[in-house]
């Protein structure tokens, strides 16, 4: 999500750090790259333009010119300005109201609606703790209510089976019926599709929407489509009471234009994002992390959250004590092999680390090329126990028996011994550190994250 960007927008930012000075024709040279930037992302005219205003309107205050480092004050504007433009802060989902809560899921034909109706399913009931229902109201696509209902069985959430030769209308109230007889606390309605903007299928909705006191009526748009996505999504706002927008395909779409006009042409908060296929690669929208990935700052605390979802903590805690200790053998490793491929693979997390934005299609051909967590697994598991934990015992003979074991070869052991020599050594180093020591034991995260920030101030 935003490679390009990001890419665009820090490499304007690297040749302007270190100046002492910014005046009035630098600034304008400035503004005109980030502004194409945005432009070649798939930002709207309109809101490229007016993005430029209010940044070099603030910029040129005083503050600015008698600032330490000016450079650093206008990359804090550029990122206050992109929080403002993303819509300043999250908007959560409404609860409030009788039960069952009920939720409209709205797009187009092929913009992942059903999809994240079961993500956004699922999510709810990780996060909130509620009783979640699906019902499609879909009698068009073919095999949809089926679709529906597969992703329903797959993930334990409850939903209505097949309606035939009923109205969306009418199945929209069986569906109502079955969640107050169930005790369910939110229903999720994934209503139909067109390819198109249609009268039809505005009347349908609306008929729909008005008929039951809906509180959330949530557009689902592609990314990837860009600037018909933002057209779509403003088709939909001025014909519907819509409450918020979710995302998909964003790790699909590397320009991310559509992201950052939506919330302005709409007027509507993004309120969730889809970041892959599974049914848990969906995530709540935070304006000022997205903000700082745009800018190559990272976002280190969605990777905290991440984290903490899919590593267990009491295997965590073991690691920590290990690690603060210097003690760190092969298999330990091989866990944190098990732990990174749970949270997506090394490109996933790379994405929310600061400055490795424009490494990761790199890193991601390597891995994917040489295959090398699996060969590093393959190796590991070839070992004895003895060998997983005193690695140094690991000579010529071992290392061929080793190597014919996991189907490798040497160079590939040598190479692994090499790697992990120069993880203990560092995680010794790290584990002396007194500022580590106490951030790991008291679970500062939140300090790591602002660490983070004042380096990248800084540079």
């Amino acid at each position: 999500m935003f490679e390009n960007l990001t890419h665009k927008i820090t490499g304007i930012f690297d040749r302007i750090k270190g100046k002492g000075i910014i005046d009035d024709s630098s600034l304008n040279d400035v503004m005109r790259e980030i502004r194409v930037a945005l432009l070649e992302s798939d930002v709207s005219l309109s809101v490229a333009k007016d993005f430029i205003e209010k940044v070099k309107s603030k910029a040129i205050g005083k503050e600015v010119i008698k600032s330490i480092s000016p450079s650093q004050m206008i990359i804090k504007v550029v990122n206050d300005e992109l929080i403002d433009l993303l819509g300043s802060q999250n908007d959560s989902l409404n609860f409030k109201g009788k039960s069952p809560t009920l939720i409209l899921m709205v797009g187009l034909q092929g913009s992942g609606k059903t999809t994240s109706s079961a993500k956004l399913a699922k999510w709810i009931i990780k996060h909130d703790k509620k009783k979640v229902m699906m019902a499609s109201l879909d009698i068009y696509r073919p095999a949809a209510q089926e679709q529906l209902i597969t992703l329903g069985s797959n993930n334990d959430i409850p939903t209505l089976g097949l309606q035939k030769n009923k109205s969306p209308l009418e199945i929209s109230k069986l569906a109502l019926q079955e969640a107050k007889k169930s005790g369910v606390e939110v229903l999720i309605l994934d209503s139909a599709g067109r390819n198109h903007v249609d009268k039809k299928m505005m009347n349908e909705i609306k008929e729909i929407s008005e008929n039951y006191n809906f509180s959330e009526i949530l557009l689902v748009s592609d990314s990837m489509t860009g600037q018909d996505a933002v057209n779509t999504a403003k088709s939909f706002a001025d014909k519907l009471d819509l409450t918020g927008i979710i995302l998909t395909r964003i790790d699909g779409d590397s320009r991310g234009g559509a992201a950052l006009s939506m919330r302005s042409v709409t007027e509507k908060p993004i309120k969730f994002m889809g970041v892959g296929e599974k049914i848990d690669d969906f995530e709540t929208f935070h304006p000022d992390r997205v903000a700082n990935r745009i800018l190559g700052m990272g976002d280190v605390v969605s990777l905290v959250e991440k984290a903490s979802e899919e590593i267990d903590e009491e295997e965590a805690k073991k690691m920590q004590k290990k690690f603060l200790k210097g003690r760190f053998t092969l298999l330990d490793y091989s866990k944190q092999l098990d732990q990174l491929s749970k949270m997506g693979g090394i490109q996933s997390v790379m994405k929310y680390l600061p400055g490795m934005s424009g490494l990761k299609e790199k890193v991601e051909e390597s891995i994917q090329k040489n295959n090398i967590f699996k060969k590093q697994k393959a190796i590991i598991n070839s070992m004895t126990p003895k060998e997983r934990n005193f690695p140094d015992i690991v000579k010529a003979s071992r290392k061929i028996r080793i190597s014919k074991g996991s189907g490798t070869n040497v160079q590939d052991v040598n190479k692994l011994l090499k790697q992990f020599k120069k993880m203990s050594q560092m995680m010794k180093k790290m584990g002396k550190n007194k500022d580590i020591q106490n951030m790991m034991s008291s679970g500062q995260f939140n300090d790591l994250q602002g660490l983070i920030n004042k380096n990248n101030s800084i540079q």
